[in-house]
């Protein structure tokens, strides 16, 4: 299937290429994106959030270390009822700890997705208003590393016409890993 699709799209840049004069650009969205001061709100914003995630479970967790502490301590001298009662506590703040966990999981994502979807949309207007003026055919997608060979001669590269049109300055480099 990838064999067919390779030769299908080499069929269609030779038709095409025949026809007009193709032109091609490339670009690294996530690079872009990270350049973007709005990707530094976003980063700030979203570290702030996940501090308070960690540290409401930190406290979670020490309330559940200490009945869990005492229990044990304690267990030998109470009754069966009080002993009871106080293992389903235990297990009532274990599932808790766990559900909070998987909940803090998912409203960190659903934040960084409302974060970022905004980040990704203008920059991909960008590099579509950047591709018309240049009067590029097709822009290629470095970042998931589809392409497996381009001519950096005969391709232009987005990412510094991206940065001025987004007002990122030239010399700002991406960081070498988001937090």
């Amino acid at each position: 299937m990838k064999k067919f699709a390779i030769v299908l799209l080499a069929a269609f840049f030779t038709v095409t290429m025949s026809a007009q004069s193709v032109k091609f650009g490339h670009i690294n969205t996530s690079e872009l994106v990270g350049l973007m001061s709005d990707t530094d709100s976003a980063r700030v914003q979203l570290q702030a959030y996940q501090k308070e995630l960690v540290d409401e479970m930190e406290t979670m967790q020490t309330e559940y270390n200490n009945k869990l502490n005492t229990y044990q301590q304690k267990q030998a001298t109470w009754t069966a009822a009080i002993k009871e009662s106080k293992e389903a506590e235990i297990i009532e703040m274990q599932q808790r700890l766990q559900q909070f966990q998987q909940s803090a999981q998912q409203d960190l994502a659903q934040l960084e997705q409302k974060l970022y979807a905004p980040i990704f949309e203008k920059a991909k207007n960008a590099i579509s208003k950047i591709a018309k003026d240049k009067g590029l055919t097709f822009v290629f997608e470095l970042s998931t590393n589809p392409v497996v060979y381009f001519n950096e001669a005969q391709s232009v590269d987005l990412l510094p016409l991206a940065k001025a049109a987004l007002g990122v300055p030239a010399e700002k480099v991406a960081p070498t890993q988001i937090q």
